[in-house]
């Protein structure tokens, strides 16, 4: 599991962002708009007051290339009797959108599913090439879970949802353009399951008989609502239908059979609409679909294609509130009502109920009919119209409307600069429907506006002051002052003055230089007016020797620098360390730029100046791909420069010239892949012919001789591409394709699935993070400000190989990821800032975790101090550069914990916690860089919340999954910086006190932490981990009760104090009580558990629930991850909050608890183990019962499997990991022992017959009957002399295996049951046993003694009744179970053996010679005592039932005292527990001589006594 905390950093402006795409989830009110970058904007809608608000809350970056269409989406499994209703999108009889998603779909085939309620990527995965290029996504209506896409097989597709979205420029060209196609437009139809992104069913793969696709619906049988066609249509209303298949999830990818079904039953309109032009929007309500053209419209039955009516509009639209002569229609479509409900009318299928039709043309300005078609007749009338959007006379405006439940959203994308590249910017506009009265006092219908949202721009940032410095070349370099930049607010009013005066400032290009730091060391910018910004991290201020860490602080500001040359924007950048030298220059680190001015500029990073400006290309340079870790020389120092020329080239950073040229391609390679293990390039061409099928060629190019190897066009291109990238991934050290610290996105790589490493490869990996073409100088990692001469004199020579060895062999706790310009997203990996150097220290002595022993070894060797040169010979003097070195390294650990506190904080919540963060623990907030948070998804794709502590508390409410991950993080971080600095351990309890009570209790609608999350970190390596996992649990278990394992006071205590009253929550609990409530009624209901039958099912449910959560994918696990969570959180539940979770827990719980234990895994089988111990009394033993012997005998075989002979072979691969085996023996096996003594007796009894005499399992037996011993003797004491019996057959002579491997444990767990019991002694020769009975009837109480020798019994001694009066006690004892011998002694020379029975107060003496001994060894008869002594009642004794003298029985107490037993003790069970309960073990018997004998209780003596 990995628990990792995302930091975003913006830039001073906000991003661009067209609207392609729309999609609407209406519980909660969600909006999401997908943009032309690929970028999608999550967008909440709440209510402050009487007006909604809308404000965009996250952006989604899962995609590279623009977003083709959106939609809503279920991606889990239902359950049996839940139903969802689409409508409403709301499960039936479930929580409202638990399972609501958002799935998104881009022109490069990329897919993703969004979840609502956790924000992040669930799933990323891409869609085969024969598919092609998605542009339509609907939701099939039976089932939500499956998705229909519809694909096109040519690249500019249009970018609409219904046609929603669209622009005027090129409009009638493409309807020229394909009606010159000598080819049908080929397309394909999927259903993708959204659970997995998988492809179940082939609609339909082939060849249209209309024209390109431009519409796409999903529509159900008006006879059978479960059966569903697809409609396609072209720009002329041309339709194809399709059916789809009953069960899409009972079939796979067999796409065969499944298009030659669906070909014949397919049903094409091939009389198209060609009087009014191209249509532009396509819209359908349930039977009828409407043609919207630039200034008509026309409805046509579904079914029949009869035409039924038409709305002109010329008039409305384009003249009368056109702002230009060039408004025209551009979209429309159906708008449900709340009253109405659907809008079908079902007594007929050819008719139409009275509903709203909205149209809108491209400067927002909408007309909303209200039309209907009921007995043959169409109505139409208009009934409010919407007025046009107010923008620049020179902007570009993109338009369209979408419903949120009863608001209607106007959604504008702004763009004001007519050159390229286009800047973009949303505004949205919230609008209600209302009545009043008109002029005549006739009641009409307007649209209001309540409200109005867009990108905040209090966040953007003024330029910074910079000055001029002239470099050696022509060309000039800038560095900036380090005065910090204040946000300045701009008001929103002014959209295009706002654009005017920021255009500078907006970013190109960026990157984040981090590549094997132990942090991030810079950000680089790129802006549109050809400036480079370098922001640099001062992390390490202060640090600047081993010696000298007295004061070690992060630095307050973050340093800048500009770079100036470029006359055009900076498209890509990249930054590089020398390997070699180049000739006549003396850098070391260098900074590559490419522009759209066509250039190639190399800058010295360290120095600021210009090396060289390089022209080999003739059009705007978009990539620089730098070499991989294990290229060869000289191509390690070389790069490559992609340009919009079509060529690629190969510079040289040693040379300064170009030495390689790849032409010839036919298009813009999009996609360039560098293997420098191989020495080949694979560049990906995107052909941009309507014409051609094969759209893709790839051309693999070989580096050395600049020859094309191969080419490939259309699907196996992308297959050979594709293998080619996980080629590249499995040697790169990064795990991606992309190579060192350049500006190309994560997301435009190729998603690789399922990549997993070999040990060699780690451990080669290890290796070759060594090598200088990717370390950078300690320069830049101690203090970027130092010189180098300053750092040479600071770090010796001595100590900088080791220094730098253990710096380049950490692994990177920080990664960096630009996904889109001017965004740089920080990944802290908790793990690794747990352990960045202290893996390396280790010792051997955990070579049993052969994971790492390779790595282990290899850090051991590099932290000796024996490899630390040491020219004089003087090893005190490496010693103290060792310690010294081990300090240093302390330090920057120390730092680099400062620098993620200081980026993960939520500052200005608590400004006493945020000034005494300050103070103590010398956190710097980052004031000068704009920080926001964010959540890391599936296959590298990114939730970014935008900055301001509104939006980011908002994330905070909605993502349970988010606030686990993020408070684990700081808790744990916290208790981990009081290890470095005691000083700040104040400052770090208050930080964790904050994320663990403080920040609920000040802001209560925050979700609470999710606990299936929490104990997945329970066994995490790091301590500190696990301690924040447990903490966190325990803070929050009251207010994150799953709900079907609340009780009914949790959920009367959540909805009194409001901390869990969420949306998702009401409608459930509501369910949850009527069923309760219907329940207690019937003759379902369990009296033993008090639970229903259906919550019983609901539990089981619950518990066994398999599919792969949101929560899971965040963490990086696996779905077997979801029901073993679900099951430790019910049992941990049940054990510490039993009021609180229903009741019948545990029982319905405990067996799928001790199944999990058994099944050995290793995440949560120690922490199921754990549970199971711990619970064993109060809630375990009794739904246990009877199965505890059979599961200590299941305990036994694993260790007998794993640790016995027969498994040595399998040594190097156990089943069990060592740290289950410990919890197995040291924990659980102790807990099952003492809750069934008997049971666990007659198992270890059973295995010395039924295994190995050198069995593991004989050795367990006795640790865990020592642990027994030592935690419950009062349960043991009856079976006493059963463990003595064990003990010694342990040591029989006669088995000398077993006698040689147990000896040492047995004769230790002997040595633990005579210090517990002071009924078993041994004489000081050590060569006789005696063990007394410790509870028994009077008259067979007995005294067995053991020969140590031969290990058996030779002698019963009587200890029954005292001589001479067994009748008068016989009514007092013979049926009553109570002590009988409470201390034994041997005498000091062994002749002797002294017993007293605290029933009876007596002493007995048995005078036994050596001759005795041995004339009766053979003879069991038992042998009276030779002497009987009476002890009288000390002070403060006092007699009870068990308890009683001999004198009180001949007085004629007894009778009365038995009589009072049996009224009160009902039983013999009752009476042997309150025996056993009141049991004195602290008797002893001491000897002051030979013949005088002391008797002492709980160390105080209570007689002396002559013999």
């Amino acid at each position: 599991m990995k628990c990792r905390s995302v930091a975003c950093i913006w830039s001073g402006a906000h991003p661009s962002h067209r609207v392609t795409a729309t999609a609407v989830l209406k519980q909660p009110p969600t909006l999401y708009t997908g943009g032309s970058d690929g970028s999608i904007i999550w967008w909440n809608l709440s209510s402050t007051g009487s007006n909604p608000e809308i404000k965009p809350i996250a952006m989604l970056c899962g995609h590279a290339a623009p977003i083709a269409d959106l939609g809503i989406c279920y991606p889990v499994v239902l359950s049996r009797n839940e139903k969802l209703d689409a409508s409403s999108n709301v499960l039936a009889g479930s929580t409202p959108d638990y399972y609501g998603a958002l799935i998104s779909a881009c022109t490069d085939g990329v897919l993703c599913v969004w979840s609502r309620s956790s924000g992040h990527c669930r799933r990323r995965r891409k869609l085969p090439p024969w598919v092609g290029s998605p542009s339509m996504v609907r939701t099939l209506p039976s089932n939500a879970r499956y998705v229909c896409i519809g694909c096109s097989f040519v690249d500019n597709v249009q970018l609409s949802e219904c046609g929603s979205v669209d622009s005027s420029e090129g409009a009638e060209g493409s309807v020229y353009g394909e009606s010159q196609h000598r080819k049908p437009p080929k397309c394909a139809v999927v259903v993708v399951d959204s659970y997995t992104l998988m492809i179940v069913q082939t609609v339909f793969h082939g060849n249209l008989s209309i024209g390109s696709l431009k519409f796409m619906a999903v529509v159900s049988s008006i006879e059978h609502k479960e059966k569903h066609s697809v409609v396609m249509a072209d720009s002329f209303g041309r339709l194809q239908l399709i059916p789809i298949l009953k069960d899409p999830h009972q079939h796979g990818d067999d796409a065969t059979g499944l298009h030659k079904s669906s070909q014949s039953e397919m049903t094409v309109w091939a009389d198209g609409l060609s009087e009014g032009g191209q249509v532009v929007s396509i819209a359908i309500c349930e039977n009828v679909i409407t043609f919207v053209f630039k200034k008509h419209c026309i409805f046509r039955l579904l079914a029949t294609g009869t035409t039924i009516g038409e709305i002109s509009f010329a008039d409305k639209i384009v003249y009368l509130n056109g702002r230009s002569t060039h408004s025209h229609v551009i979209g429309g479509t159906f708008l449900e009502s709340e009253e109405s409900g659907r809008k079908l009318n079902t007594d007929g299928f050819d008719e139409l109920s009275t509903t709203s039709f909205i149209v809108w043309n491209n400067d927002g300005y909408a007309i909303v009919y209200c039309v209907s078609f009921l007995n043959n007749i169409f109505k139409c009338e208009a009934l409010c119209e919407i007025p046009t959007t107010s923008h620049h006379d020179d902007a570009r405006l993109s338009v369209c409307f979408i419903q949120l439940n009863r608001y209607l959203l106007r959604i504008c994308s702004h763009c004001i600069y007519a050159e390229e590249p286009l800047l973009w910017k949303p505004h949205i506009t919230i609008y209600s429907p209302h009545t009043e009265d008109d002029d005549h006092g006739k009641l009409c219908c307007k649209f209001r506006i309540l409200g109005e949202g867009s990108f905040s721009v209090d966040w953007i940032e003024k330029p910074t002051s910079h000055h001029k410095i002239e470099g050696p070349s022509d060309g000039k370099s800038e560095l900036s002052s380090l005065e910090s930049s204040v946000p300045s607010p701009i008001s929103g009013n002014n959209i295009h003055a706002c654009y005017q005066s920021n255009k500078a400032r907006i970013v190109s290009s960026s990157m984040v230089i981090s590549e094997n730091l132990l942090a991030p060391y810079a950000i680089v910018y790129g802006f549109f007016n050809g400036e480079i910004e370098v922001v640099r991290f001062d992390m390490f201020h202060g640090i600047t020797s081993h010696g000298n860490n007295s004061h070690n602080e992060l630095g307050s500001h973050a340093s800048r620098r500009y770079f100036l040359g470029h006359t055009g924007a900076v498209l890509c950048l990249a930054a590089h360390r020398m390997v070699g030298t180049a000739k006549g220059w003396s850098f070391n680190q260098v900074l590559i730029s490419g522009s759209m001015d066509c250039t190639v500029r190399i800058w010295d990073l360290e120095t600021s100046n210009l090396i060289t400006v390089m022209h080999q290309h003739v059009a705007p340079v978009h990539q620089i791909i730098l070499p991989p870790s294990r290229t060869d020389r000289p191509w390690n120092d070389c790069f490559l420069s992609v340009g919009k020329d079509s060529c690629v080239a190969l510079a040289s950073l040693e040379t300064l010239r170009v030495e390689r040229m790849f032409p010839g391609h036919p298009s813009y390679p999009a996609k360039v892949v560098w293997d420098g293990v191989r020495g080949y390039i694979a560049c990906l061409c995107r052909n941009h012919l309507r014409t051609c099928d094969a759209s893709d060629v790839l051309y693999i190019w070989d580096v050395k001789t600049g020859a094309r190897e191969r080419f490939l066009r259309g699907t196996a291109s992308h297959s050979m591409f594709d293998q080619f990238c996980k080629g590249v991934s499995m040697n790169s050290l990064s795990g991606t394709i992309l190579n060192g610290n350049t500006s190309v996105s994560l997301l435009s790589l190729p998603i690789i699935e399922d990549r997993s490493f070999s040990h060699s490869n780690l451990n080669s990996t290890d290796k070759l993070v060594t090598s200088s073409n990717v370390v950078p100088s300690i320069a830049n990692i101690v203090e970027p400000n130092t010189s180098q001469a300053h750092i040479s004199k600071g770090i010796s020579a001595k100590s900088l190989p080791t220094t730098l060895s253990i710096l380049q062999s950490s692994k990177s706790s920080i990664k960096c990821y630009c996904p889109f310009p001017g965004i740089a997203a920080l990944n802290f990996d908790l793990g690794s800032l747990m352990f960045p150097h202290q893996k390396h220290g280790r010792t051997a002595n955990d070579s049993n975790k052969l994971d790492n022993t390779n790595v282990k070894e290899q850090g051991n060797d590099r932290l000796s101090p024996h490899h630390i040169n040491i020219e004089d010979g003087d090893v005190n003097e490496s010693m103290n550069t060792s310690i010294e070195e081990l300090e240093w390294i302390r330090s920057l650990e120390e730092c680099l914990l400062r620098f993620s506190l200081s980026y993960l904080h939520l500052w200005n919540v608590d400004c006493e916690l945020d000034n005494l963060l300050i103070a103590d623990m010398k956190l710097k907030r980052p004031e000068n860089l704009v920080v926001a948070s964010g959540l890391l998804g599936d296959k590298g794709s990114l939730t970014l919340t935008f900055p301001g502590l509104s939006t980011i508390l908002e994330f905070w409410k909605s993502s349970s999954e988010f606030c686990a991950m993020r408070s684990l993080t700081m808790v744990s971080l916290a208790q981990r910086m009081i290890s470095f600095s005691h000083s700040s351990s104040a400052a770090s309890s208050a930080l964790a006190a904050f994320y663990t009570r403080n920040f609920a209790e000040k802001y209560p609608d925050v979700k609470p932490p999710l606990l299936q999350l929490l104990v997945s970190f329970w066994q995490d390596e790091s301590e500190h981990v696990r301690m924040a996992a447990r903490s966190l649990f325990h803070c929050t278990a009251s207010r994150a009760i799953p709900l079907p394992l609340r009780s009914q006071k949790a959920t009367d205590q959540a909805d009194m104090s409001s901390l869990i009253g969420t949306r998702e929550n009401e409608h459930e609990n509501v369910n949850i009580e009527e069923t309760s409530a219907k329940g207690l009624h019937s003759d379902q209901l369990l009296e033993t558990q008090g639970i229903s039958r259906v919550e019983e099912s609901k539990i089981h449910d619950w518990l066994e629930y398999f599919e792969m959560q949101d929560w899971i994918s965040c963490v990086g696990g696996a779905s077997q991850d979801a029901m073993t969570s679900h099951i430790i959180v019910a049992a941990a539940l049940a054990i510490w909050y039993p009021s609180l979770v229903k009741p019948g827990l545990a029982m319905l719980v405990v067996h799928p608890l001790v199944k999990l234990v058994m099944a050995v895994n290793e995440k949560y089988s120690s922490t199921a183990a754990e549970l199971l111990a711990e619970g064993m009394d109060s809630a375990w033993k009794a739904c246990l019962g009877s199965e505890i012997p059979r599961l200590v005998g299941d305990i036994f075989f694993q260790i007998e499997c794993v640790s016995g002979p027969s498994a040595n072979l399998a040594a190097q691969n156990p089943v069990v990991p060592i740290a289950i085996q410990e919890t197995l023996v040291g924990v659980l096996l102790p807990s099952l022992a003492m809750a069934d003594i008997p049971g666990f007796l007659t198992v270890i009894e059973s295995q010395i017959w039924s295994t190995a005499s050198d069995s593991p399992v004989h050795l367990v037996s006795l640790t865990t009957l020592i642990r027994v011993v030592r935690g419950s003797p009062r349960n043991l004491a009856q079976y006493l002399d059963k463990v003595v019996n064990f003990i010694l057959q342990t040591m029989d002579p006669s088995n000398s295996v077993m006698r040689k491997m147990c000896f040492q444990s047995s004769m230790t767990a002997l040595k633990e049951v005579v210090r517990a019991f002071p009924m078993v002694a041994l004489n000081d020769t050590w060569t006789r046993l005696a063990v007394g009975d410790v509870i028994g009837e009077m008259n067979s109480a007995n005294i067995r003694v053991y020969d140590m020798q031969s290990m058996i019994k030779i002698k019963v001694l009587d200890a029954s009744g005292p001589p001479g009066l067994p009748t008068m006690l016989a009514t007092a004892s013979e049926t009553v179970v109570t002590t009988a011998i409470s201390a034994l002694s041997f005498s000091p020379d062994g002749e002797g053996l002294v017993a007293f029975s605290e029933h009876g107060l007596m002493i007995r003496w048995w005078s036994l010679g050596s001759v005795w001994w041995e004339k009766l060894s053979r003879n069991f008869v038992p042998v009276q005592c030779t002497k009987l002594i009476f002890v009288p009642p000390w002070e403060g004794f006092s007699p009870n039932s068990s308890r009683s003298s001999i004198m009180a029985c001949i007085m004629g107490n007894g009778r009365q005292v038995n009589s009072q037993e049996n009224n009160s003790i009902s039983s013999h069970a009752e009476s042997l527990k309150l025996l056993i309960h009141n049991l004195d073990l602290s008797y002893r018997l001491d000897w002051g001589g030979e013949r005088k004998l002391l008797l002492s209780r709980h160390g105080h003596e209570l007689g002396t006594f002559l013999l």
